[in-house]
C-alpha cells in the first residue's frame, strides 16, 4: 500500500526580463514552491542599439523550467498550466521561425530589438508629427520603445530583412508561438505597444498607411497579428510535441496567452487591499512601470493609454513609468570613486551593490525615513535614458547637483539615497499628472527586484507621500504569469478570480509625517533641475 500523499496541482510562471529568464512553480493558492533563473545575453552597440537572440531566450526558458521543477520536486505531470510574460521587445523571424538579424548581418542570431533600444527615436518623432488620432491612445506621443517606430526603422535601414520577415512578434507572443505554434497575439502586447485598438477590436489601417507601414495592413495584418486574445486564454492545443521535448513537460500542457512583464507584476499585486480601482501597480526593476486601472478611459498627456483590457479585463489601463530605474541607480553608483571597493565588499557577502548599501544605511539610522539625513544637499534627476512619463521625452538626460570632493563610502551612501529619492519623485510626478485628470491613487502596490528592500519601500512612500503596499509573494511577476496559467488550465474561471485568490497583502509602508515638508521641498528642487536641464539641452 502506498502511503505517499498525492501530489498537488501546480502552475508555472515564466518571466523573461532584460538580463535573465526566471521560472516559478506555484500551487493553486499562489504559494511559490521553487524558482530558478538563467542569464541571457544583452548585446549593446553604437547608436543606442540593444539586441538579444530569441533562440538563446527559448533555451534559457527551457532550462529554467527544468531547474525549477527539480528544485520544487514536482512531477511535470502535475503542471496544469503555464503563463509567459516578457519585456516588450520586438522579435523578427523569417519563414519557419528562422531568426533574422535586426542589426549587423554577421550576427543573424540577434533577431530581437530590446525594449530599451532607442534606435527608432527619429522614427517615433516622424510618427508623432503626423498627429494621427491613434496617438491619443499612447498619451499623445508614441515612444521609441514601442514597436511601430522600430518596424519603421527596420523598413528604412534593413529593408531586405524587413521584406523577408514572416512574423513580427512582441516577445511574450513569440514565446507562446514557440511553445504551441499558435500565432495569436495578446491584447496586452498589441494594445500597449503596437497601437491595436482593443476597445474597437481592430487595427487602424489608416494609421499604418500614414506612417509608412501600409504594407503591414495588407493581408489583414497577417505579419503582426490576425487573432488577438485576452491574457489567460488557452493557446492552441497546448504545448507542442517539440516544445514538450524541450521543456520536459507533457505535450498538451495548457499554455496561456501571455503579457508584458510589468503587467504580469500588475495582476500579481494590484488586486490586494482596496482593489484594482484604487491601487497603482508599480513594477520597480531595470526600468519602472506604473499601471492604473479605471472604469472609463482617461486621457493623460505623456502617460501611455488609455488601453482597454490590456491588464485587468474590462478596465482601462493608464501606463507610465521610467525608462531607467534600477538601471539608473546602477549607473549613478558607477560614477562614485568608492563604488568599486563597495562592490567588492558586497560581492564577498553575495549581495548586489544596492542591497549592500541599503543594509549599511539601515545600520546607521533608527528609522528608514531618517536616511534623508545622509543626503547632505545632493539632488538627482535619474533620467539617464530619457523621460517615459509624464513628458514622453526620450531626449531628457540625468542631472546630479550638490556634489563635493568626498570620495569615501559615506558619501556613496548619500548618493545612493539621493538616487532613490529621485526615483520616488519621478513616480510622484506621474501620480500628480494622473490626479490632474481625476485618477485616484490611494496606495502604490510595489513589485520588482529593485523594490524589495524595506529602506527602498519606506523612502519611496515618503518621497511620493503615498502608502506603499507589498504582497506576500516574493515573486509577484512570476505569480502574475502563473495566474494566467491557472486560467488557461481551468483552475480559475477568470483573471480577476485568480487575482483575488492567489495574491495576498503583506506589509504597508506609510509616509512619515515628520518628513513631508522636506520631501516636498526636494520634490520642487527636482522639478526645477528637470526644467533647467530641458532649457539648456543642446546649448
Amino acid at each position: 500500500m502506498n502511503n505517499t500523499a498525492p501530489e498537488k496541482n501546480t502552475l508555472i510562471g515564466v518571466d523573461v526580463g532584460s538580463g535573465s529568464v526566471r521560472a516559478g512553480i506555484f500551487d493553486v493558492t499562489g504559494q511559490l514552491l521553487a524558482h530558478a533563473s538563467h542569464p541571457i545575453t544583452l548585446y549593446r552597440s553604437a547608436g543606442h542599439h540593444v539586441e538579444q537572440s530569441s533562440d538563446e531566450i527559448w533555451q534559457a526558458v527551457c532550462r529554467a523550467i527544468g531547474d525549477a521543477l527539480d528544485a520544487a520536486d514536482v512531477s511535470p505531470q502535475r503542471v496544469r498550466g503555464i503563463g509567459f510574460d516578457a519585456t516588450c521587445s520586438l522579435v523578427v523571424v523569417g519563414p519557419g521561425g528562422e531568426p533574422l538579424p535586426v542589426g549587423e548581418p554577421e550576427a543573424p542570431e540577434r533577431n530581437v530589438i530590446v525594449w530599451m533600444d532607442h534606435r527608432a527615436t527619429g522614427q517615433a518623432e516622424q510618427i508623432n508629427a503626423t498627429g494621427h488620432p491613434v496617438l491619443q491612445y499612447v498619451g499623445g506621443k508614441i515612444s521609441p520603445e514601442m514597436e511601430t517606430p522600430k518596424l519603421l526603422w527596420l523598413k528604412e535601414h534593413r529593408r531586405a530583412v524587413y521584406d523577408r520577415a514572416w512574423q513580427f512578434f512582441d516577445l511574450a507572443d513569440y514565446l507562446t508561438w514557440r511553445a504551441t505554434g499558435d500565432l495569436a497575439r495578446s491584447t496586452c502586447t498589441v494594445t500597449c505597444k503596437w497601437t491595436y485598438l482593443a476597445h474597437e477590436k481592430r487595427w487602424d489601417p489608416d494609421y499604418f498607411h500614414t506612417i509608412g507601414l501600409g504594407d503591414l495592413a495588407e493581408n489583414n495584418f497577417a505579419r503582426i497579428g490576425q487573432q488577438i486574445k485576452e491574457p489567460g486564454t488557452p493557446c492552441g492545443q497546448g504545448l507542442s510535441a517539440a516544445a514538450a521535448a524541450d521543456t520536459g513537460l507533457p505535450p498538451g500542457t495548457p499554455v496561456a496567452v501571455g503579457m508584458i512583464d510589468a503587467h504580469a507584476g500588475g495582476i500579481g499585486t494590484v488586486g490586494v487591499g482596496d482593489g484594482a480601482l484604487h491601487n497603482l501597480a508599480w513594477v520597480f526593476g531595470t526600468s519602472a512601470c506604473t499601471m492604473t486601472s479605471t472604469e472609463q478611459p482617461v486621457y493623460i498627456p505623456g502617460v501611455w493609454g488609455p488601453y482597454f483590457s490590456a491588464m485587468v479585463p474590462g478596465l482601462w489601463l493608464s501606463e507610465g513609468g521610467q525608462s531607467a530605474a534600477g538601471a539608473a541607480i546602477d549607473q549613478l553608483l558607477a560614477f562614485h570613486p568608492a563604488a568599486a571597493e563597495a562592490r567588492q565588499q558586497a560581492g564577498a557577502l553575495g549581495l548586489p551593490l544596492p542591497v549592500y548599501l541599503a543594509d549599511r544605511v539601515l545600520a546607521k539610522i533608527t528609522d528608514p525615513s531618517h536616511a534623508l539625513d545622509l543626503v547632505d544637499g545632493v539632488h538627482v534627476v535619474p533620467e539617464f535614458l530619457g523621460n517615459r512619463a509624464p513628458f514622453a521625452d526620450p531626449h531628457a538626460r540625468a542631472v546630479i547637483a550638490g556634489l563635493d570632493m568626498s570620495r569615501d563610502q559615506e558619501s556613496l551612501l548619500g548618493l545612493y539615497v539621493a538616487g532613490l529619492c529621485g526615483i520616488g519623485y519621478g513616480l510622484r510626478q506621474i501620480i500628480d499628472a494622473q490626479r490632474q485628470q481625476g485618477v485616484r491613487t490611494d496606495s502604490i502596490v510595489i513589485s520588482g527586484g529593485a523594490g524589495q528592500h524595506p529602506l527602498v519601500r519606506q523612502l519611496l512612500a515618503d518621497a511620493c507621500d503615498v502608502p506603499i503596499l507589498t504582497t506576500q509573494s516574493s515573486e509577484p511577476v512570476l505569480l502574475g504569469s502563473a495566474m494566467l496559467g491557472a486560467v488557461a488550465g481551468q483552475l480559475a474561471a477568470s483573471v480577476p478570480e485568480a487575482m483575488a485568490r492567489m495574491a495576498t497583502p503583506d506589509q504597508r509602508f506609510v509616509p512619515h509625517p515628520a518628513w513631508r515638508q522636506r520631501h516636498q521641498q526636494r520634490y520642487q528642487s527636482y522639478q526645477q533641475l528637470q526644467h533647467t536641464a530641458t532649457l539648456i539641452r543642446g546649448s
